[in-house]
């Protein structure tokens, strides 16, 4: 029970209960969860663009690099990603129907003698069981069925975890969203506070909570002249 606890908590914390497989392309590395069926992440091709195709049925899974935190945090961080369909039932606001067919997630290193006491303990029972700390805050942005563009999601689980609805609804669906972001504006937007070393970045695909399917597509995530 306990994993499946850890496991849920960490579709809000995110690397938190993620195992990591013995391999990596460019320093990229499918990270699971306790509990959960692996989305199926591969290299293809997607009208004209090299792209990660990420095909997740009723499953949840990270496809994360590591960053160096010494390196400063970028300002403008660049995405894009295709998406087949989306969940009608689901909703980034709601813990059992929190799925999404597309998000590109951002996670930082922060001052952890702020974290308040509900989450330190829930910090202290991921890193327990994994082995790893999850990250001190954690932003994703995030394509929903019915949040307006824009809007904040203070994650249910815990309010280390914020998202930022960029799409939304079904119009923009099968065709390539390109979106350029200014990260450290949208921390402080989300957070109300000042970003710390950028950790990790990552993309993902998740159905697990509606039993469904979703099949998305991602571009590289860049900032700058390089790729992440």
């Amino acid at each position: 029970m306990i994993r499946t606890c850890a496991a849920a908590l960490l579709i809000g914390l995110l690397t938190a209960c993620a195992t990591t497989p013995p391999f990596a392309v460019d320093g990229w590395q499918q990270q699971t969860l306790p509990g959960k069926p692996a989305t199926t992440y591969r290299w293809t091709q997607k009208e004209g663009r090299t792209a990660l195709q990420a095909d997740a049925r009723q499953s949840a899974s990270l496809w994360r690099k590591r960053l160096n935190p010494a390196e400063p945090t970028p300002q403008a961080v660049r995405f894009s990603w295709w998406v087949q369909d989306l969940i009608p039932q689901a909703s980034v606001a709601e813990a059992h129907l929190e799925d999404s067919p597309a998000r590109v997630i951002f996670s930082f290193d922060g001052d952890r003698s702020r974290l308040s006491g509900r989450n330190r303990s829930l910090f202290d029972l991921a890193e327990t069981l994994t082995g790893e700390a999850p990250p001190f805050a954690t932003l994703m942005y995030v394509w929903d069925p019915t949040l307006p563009v824009g809007t904040v999601v203070v994650n249910p689980r815990t309010d280390r975890v914020r998202k930022i609805v960029v799409d939304s609804g079904p119009q923009q669906l099968r065709t390539w969203r390109d979106h350029q972001r200014n990260l450290v504006e949208d921390f402080r937007r989300a957070f109300n506070e000042e970003p710390g070393p950028l950790v990790s970045v990552a993309v993902m695909s998740d159905s697990d909570n509606t039993k469904s399917r979703a099949l998305s597509w991602f571009g590289p995530v860049q900032w700058g002249a390089a790729k992440p």
